[in-house]
C-alpha cells in the first residue's frame, strides 16, 4: 500500500472520532505546555542568576548578623537573595575596624538598610533605603551609572537611584539633579544607575540613613561588605575574618557564632543547586501529565482498533499486509502526538510569557521575594526547547500506539470479518 493512502486512512480514523481524539490531544497539550513553561522559566532564572552574579564580582564577601538563619547576599549599594531575620547581636563599627587589620582585605564597607517613605511631586511610595560609606562605596560597588555620578566623600543629602525607581516608580520620571523627600528630608538626585543594575536602589550616605531608619544605632551596620585584594585567596580570607570576628566579639565556640560570611560564589552555587532541584521536581510533575496523555493515546488507539476491526478484515482480504495495518495505526497515533505537541508548544510559550509578565509585575511593585522573585522575571524560550518538546510529543504518540497497532496488524482476516 502506498504511503499516501496509509496517511489518508490514518487521518480518516482521526477525523471520524473527533471527540475522543480531541480529549486525548488536550491531555498531550497540557503535558507539553507544562514542560515547556517550567523548563523555560527555570532556564531563564538560571541565566538571570548568572548575569546578576557576574555583576557582583567574585572578590566580595558579605558579613551578616545571625548564623543559622542567614541565607541572603547583600551586595554593595544594593541587595540580592533571601533576607534573613535574626535576634543576634548586630554588627558594629568595631567589627569593621577588626576586619581592616586582616591581610588580603582591600576595602571594608558597612551599610545599613531599611524601609522609608519616598516622596516626589506629591506622590509617595515605600522603598528600601541603603546607607553606604561614601568614602569607599565608589571603589566597592559593581553597579554602573547611567547618568550623573556616584556618592562621594562630602555628600550629605545626596541620593543615587536605581533605574526603575527613577523611571517608573512614580508617574513622572525622576530627573537628575531633582529633589526627592525621604522620611521628610530633602535629598538631591546626583546619580541614576543603568538598567539591570540594582534597579530598585535608593542609596544615600550612611549617617543620614542611620538618622532616618528606626532601630539602627549610631555605630550599628546591617551588613559588612569586604573586597579582597587577591581573589585566589578569598577562602583563606574568609576563614581569617571568621576567626577575627569571633575573637573580637568574644565568641569561644563555633556553635555560638552569631554572624555569617557569604561569598557570591558560594551563594551562586547554593541557589543554582536549589534551582536544579526545583526544576527536576516540577519537571517530574509535568512528566506525569505526559504519561497520563500517553495512556490516553493507547486507550484511544485500542478503541479505534476495535471499531475498525471489520475494516481491517476487509483491507487484509483485498491484499493489505500486516505492515500496512501497522503503519496506519502508528501514523494515526503519531498524528495525535503531532497535534498535541503543536498545541502544547504554543500554549507553553504563551504561559511562560505570562508567568514572566506576572512575576515582573510583582517584583516591580515591590512584592515579596525581592531578588529571588526577580530571577523568575525572564524566560529562556529557546528554539531547541520548542523543537525538542514538539518531537518528544510525536515520539510519545508513536510509542503509545505501538501495542494497539501491533495487535491490529496481527488480526486474521477471517476473525476480523466475523467480529460483531
Amino acid at each position: 500500500m502506498r504511503l499516501r493512502k496509509i496517511v489518508q486512512l490514518a487521518w480518516n480514523i482521526l477525523a471520524h472520532s473527533k471527540l475522543r481524539s480531541w480529549l486525548t490531544i488536550i491531555g498531550i497539550i497540557i503535558g507539553i505546555a507544562a514542560v515547556v513553561s517550567i523548563v523555560s522559566v527555570s532556564q531563564g532564572a538560571k541565566q538571570n542568576l548568572e548575569s546578576r552574579f557576574s555583576d557582583l564580582g567574585a572578590d566580595l564577601l558579605t558579613i551578616s548578623p545571625g548564623f543559622s538563619r542567614a541565607s541572603g547576599f547583600r551586595g554593595p549599594g544594593g541587595n540580592f537573595g533571601v533576607a534573613s531575620g535574626t535576634d543576634q547581636d548586630p554588627l558594629t563599627e568595631k567589627d569593621i575596624l577588626a576586619i581592616r587589620t586582616i591581610p588580603n582585605v582591600k576595602i571594608v564597607m558597612g551599610q545599613v538598610s531599611g524601609s522609608a517613605k519616598m516622596k516626589y511631586l506629591g506622590e509617595t511610595g515605600d522603598v528600601t533605603v541603603t546607607g553606604v560609606d561614601t568614602v569607599v562605596w565608589k571603589d566597592m560597588t559593581t553597579d554602573e551609572l547611567g547618568s550623573g555620578r556616584y556618592l562621594t566623600q562630602g555628600d550629605a543629602y545626596s541620593v543615587v537611584l536605581g533605574h526603575r525607581r527613577a523611571t517608573t516608580f512614580f508617574d513622572k520620571e525622576v530627573q537628575l539633579n531633582r529633589q526627592i523627600a525621604l522620611e521628610g528630608k530633602i535629598f538631591k538626585v546626583v546619580g541614576i544607575l543603568k538598567e539591570g543594575y540594582n534597579d530598585n536602589a535608593v542609596i544615600i550616605p550612611l549617617n543620614p540613613a542611620r538618622d532616618m531608619l528606626d532601630d539602627i544605632e549610631d555605630d550599628e551596620v546591617s551588613s559588612i561588605t569586604v573586597k579582597v585584594a587577591d581573589v585566589d585567596k578569598v577562602n583563606e580570607t574568609e576563614a581569617a575574618i571568621e576567626k577575627k570576628l569571633m575573637l573580637s566579639r568574644g565568641i569561644l565556640k563555633a556553635d555560638d557564632k552569631d554572624f555569617s560570611i557569604l561569598s557570591s560564589a558560594n551563594l551562586r552555587s547554593t541557589i543554582s543547586e536549589t534551582l536544579n532541584t526545583m526544576s527536576i521536581f516540577l519537571g517530574a510533575i509535568a512528566a506525569i501529565s505526559l504519561v497520563v496523555g500517553a495512556v490516553g493515546i493507547s486507550n484511544t488507539m485500542f478503541t479505534s482498533v476495535l471499531e475498525k476491526t471489520k475494516e481491517i478484515g476487509v483491507m487484509k482480504a483485498i491484499g493489505a499486509k500486516n505492515r500496512d495495518i501497522l503503519m496506519i495505526f502508528l501514523i494515526n497515533s503519531g498524528m495525535i502526538g503531532f497535534v498535541g505537541g503543536l498545541g502544547g508548544v504554543i500554549l507553553g510559550s504563551v504561559a511562560s510569557g505570562y508567568i514572566s509578565l506576572l512575576v515582573s509585575g510583582v517584583s516591580n511593585g515591590g512584592g515579596p521575594g525581592g531578588g529571588f522573585t526577580r530571577m523568575f522575571s525572564s524566560t529562556a524560550l529557546s528554539p531547541e526547547l520548542l523543537i525538542f518538546a514538539f518531537a518528544f510529543s510525536i515520539v510519545i504518540g508513536v510509542i503509545a500506539g505501538v501495542i494497539p497497532a501491533y495487535r491490529a496488524s496481527k488480526l486474521r482476516p477471517v476473525d476480523a470479518l466475523r467480529y460483531e
